[in-house]
């Protein structure tokens, strides 16, 4: 099962930055360049545990749909977003949280399983992965831009 790992330190409060992360709205700006929108369930705001949300953009050439819920969520430490509906056979992405002395440790685990039997493992292999990984990587960085600077506001006042 495909498995990426990602670490990225934030400069700025833990609360700040988990509530970044759960942000739809910032979401749809980290990812503008795919003309991800966000079509049912929550569509803005904060996510909460048990809510769902439905995501529509244009990935490898085609428009797709994903439909995730948050099936764990420790305030301030942890949330878990599983993949009910979508192109892979499976997706399950963890995001931990811990405060360090000048900041935010963001720890992001995403697992996903891809169909298509052999050809579904040597695209997994040769693209997906590294296509996910810098989908991941980007959405990180606007995390820590917003965090780090007064950008925030925008979203979370």
């Amino acid at each position: 099962m495909p498995s990426i790992h990602l670490t990225t330190v934030i400069h700025a409060p833990l609360q700040r930055v988990f509530d970044l992360s759960r942000s739809i709205t910032l979401h749809k700006r980290s990812m503008s360049h795919l003309k991800e929108e966000a079509i049912r369930g929550r569509t803005n705001g904060l996510i909460e545990y048990d809510e769902t949300v439905t995501w529509r953009a244009r990935h490898l050439g085609k428009n797709r749909e994903l439909t995730t819920r948050i099936t764990a969520m420790n305030k301030h430490g942890h949330f878990t977003d599983e993949m009910e509906k979508g192109d892979f056979t499976h997706m399950k992405h963890d995001h931990f949280f811990r405060e360090i002395d000048n900041g935010t440790v963001m720890i992001d685990v995403f697992e996903f399983g891809v169909p298509y039997g052999v050809f579904g493992k040597w695209l997994e292999k040769l693209y997906l992965r590294k296509y996910m990984c810098r989908l991941l990587e980007l959405r990180n960085q606007i995390i820590k831009e917003y965090a780090e600077s007064e950008k925030w506001r925008v979203i979370l006042d």
